[in-house]
């Protein structure tokens, strides 16, 4: 394999860094450029890391000095202004600029399963999805009108051993180990693609620099799509809760109670999510689901138990749950 430069903006999220590190595994020259704060996550000692604030234009063209790559990747950028620096910033620079968009920008609730490329790209119920959509179609603009090299990349829910993926996070988890009830928004039967960022990594580096992707939307999302219930359980047994309480709750009800969870759950978790892989997996072979939930949830309690420091419990939300059960208990 021909070894290539990538260029990763951040570089330290849940999906960037298995990525990093793939790609070092794999032979290729990689940079990460962001603000140099301390990472959960170390960067290899093979990575060349540039300090600077990808949203202070004027401080990256002296980071990146007159280096050039093969591949571009932005994890960071949000709305249309941060696609505009960036496309004024990687014009003739990138041979490639893969943009991190969101499965939460497909139609949703999706008219039919499973959600392929083609499905159409509208979600009335958040705005971080209406942003991505925008940024998406700056894009595909730039690609038509001037030739920018874009490919765009829609992750599902991916984690990694720090993430949970449940309302509460630890909060849960906590609960649980106290023989609480945890909320399940719903009825706990819709269906929720969940993708470990090691098998994500697989096929996002696979795309990076080549030349079959430019011009081209993929997800990347797992083929193991779970029930809530099934997460919350299996989350409970890996923490050592033979069988949790589940208390379900109408989505729209724990947004009266948690009104900062709305969005995310109408918008996105509250409907059952299946993706169909085969575009990405016809350019990136060895893509495929290596690690089931039921592994993730042992190896993301393992992580926890290892660090008490991370086991934060959110009183407020943990009131809320509270209120809530005994919502759905009255009723």
């Amino acid at each position: 394999m021909a070894t290539k430069k990538f260029l990763f903006i951040g570089g330290t999220g849940t999906i960037s860094a298995s990525s990093v590190r793939l790609a070092v595994e794999r032979g290729h020259e990689v940079t990460v450029l962001n603000r140099g704060r301390e990472a959960s996550r170390a960067i290899p000692s093979e990575v060349e890391t540039l300090v600077a604030d990808i949203r202070d234009p004027e401080s990256v063209p002296s980071a990146l000095g007159g280096r050039e790559f093969d591949a571009v990747a932005e994890f960071t950028a949000f709305t249309t202004d941060h696609v505009r620096t960036d496309l004024e910033l990687f014009a003739g620079r990138a041979g490639q600029y893969v943009f991190i968009s969101s499965a939460s920008a497909y139609q949703t609730p999706p008219s039919r399963i499973p959600v392929t490329e083609s499905t159409p790209l509208v979600n009335p119920f958040w705005q971080y999805s209406r942003d991505k959509i925008a940024c998406e179609d700056l894009l595909v603009a730039a690609h038509r009108d001037s030739g920018f090299p874009v490919t765009i990349v829609r992750p599902s829910h991916t984690y990694d051993e720090t993430r949970l993926p449940t309302l509460g996070g630890w909060t849960d988890v906590a609960r649980m180990r106290a023989g609480k009830p945890a909320i399940v928004h719903g009825d706990g039967t819709s269906l929720w693609t969940l993708t470990h960022s090691r098998d994500f990594a697989v096929a996002f580096v696979g795309l990076l620099g080549n030349p079959l992707a430019v011009g081209d939307s993929f997800h990347i999302t797992g083929d193991h799509h779970p029930t809530w219930d099934q997460i919350y359980t299996w989350i409970g047994q890996a923490a050592g809760v033979a069988q949790p309480e589940l208390v379900h709750v109408a989505s729209e009800t724990i947004g009266r109670v948690l009104p900062d969870d709305l969005a995310g759950l109408v918008g996105d978790k509250a409907h059952s999510m299946v993706f169909d892989n085969s575009k990405v997996k016809a350019l990136v072979p060895e893509f495929a689901t290596t690690v089931p939930y039921w592994e993730g949830a042992a190896e993301t309690i393992a992580w926890f138990d290892a660090h008490p420091e991370a086991q934060q419990v959110d009183a407020v939300r943990d009131a809320a749950f509270d209120k809530l059960v005994a919502h759905a208990r009255a009723l």
